[in-house]
């Protein structure tokens, strides 16, 4: 059994070369990423942060940003050899990391032309955008 990878990830995930769609059914996805639909659902329920809608009809219709996810955890999985658990792990500290690193670069006040509440608008925009 290999072990979980405590560290940091070590480099991306290969770009991957994602149409310009709003949704993908798990079949597109599937051979997009070059993975069994198994293989798919498995990851769903091991990955929190993955989460297809689904259609009327019950059909997985997954975002971009979830593909990017499948693509990252396929990288964690099959290039890096992670087990599951370290590559939520890993997943976890990046979205940590992004979160202080977008929280450092902001002021603490607002710039002094603008609107106090302009201000704030934009930073619970901002705080909507991260979060979805």
């Amino acid at each position: 059994m290999l072990d979980d990878h405590s560290g940091p990830v070590a480099g991306p995930a290969p770009r991957l070369s994602i149409p310009n769609k709003l949704f993908f059914r798990i079949g597109e996805v599937s051979q997009l990423l070059e993975l069994e639909a198994h293989v798919l659902r498995y990851w769903e329920s091991e990955f929190p942060a993955l989460s297809p809608k689904k259609s009327s009809s019950g059909q997985r219709m997954f975002r971009r940003k979830d593909v990017e996810l499948l693509a990252e955890i396929k990288y964690l999985l099959y290039e890096k050899k992670f087990t599951i658990e370290g590559a939520r792990k890993a997943l976890q500290e990046k979205n940590k990391a992004d979160v202080v690193s977008k929280i450092s670069h902001r002021t603490a006040e607002p710039p002094p032309a603008q609107n106090p509440l302009q201000y704030i608008r934009q930073e619970l925009a901002g705080i909507l955008e991260f979060l979805t």
